[in-house]
């Protein structure tokens, strides 16, 4: 599976950008999808996942509420829709895949990773 990040840029704090994560391959309704981001100085955190049929969503406490991942297998492509963004979300933001049975939470759990896009919230 290979994938393409885009969708991130430069938005005040308050505002919404939302991310995509297009996927290569046959396969990518089978993928466990998930984003996860990596500010300076910092190691890289789980931001959202979801399950291959949608039905199952995890978020990190820092952005429930406030952001949705969703995905449209038949377009191959998953989404981070980001509200209400703060300066402390500014980060690259990476999105992965993985055809475990399980939805992972960790970096670990991932198998397949994209570029990565920028995100900066400015104050």
């Amino acid at each position: 599976v290979q994938l393409q990040a885009s969708g991130g840029g430069l938005v005040q704090a308050g505002g919404s950008l939302r991310l995509s994560c297009a996927a290569s391959g046959r396969t990518f309704s089978n993928n466990v999808m998930g984003w996860f981001r990596q500010a300076p100085g910092k190691e890289r955190e789980f931001v959202a996942a979801i399950s291959w049929s949608g039905g199952i969503t995890y978020y990190a406490d820092s952005v429930k509420g406030r952001f949705t991942i969703s995905r449209d297998n038949a377009e191959n492509t998953v989404y981070l829709q980001m509200n209400s963004l703060k300066p402390e979300d500014t980060a690259v933001y990476y999105c992965a895949a993985t055809r475990s049975i399980r939805v992972p939470t960790t970096s670990k759990g991932y198998n397949y990773w994209g570029q990565g896009t920028q995100v900066t919230v400015s104050s």
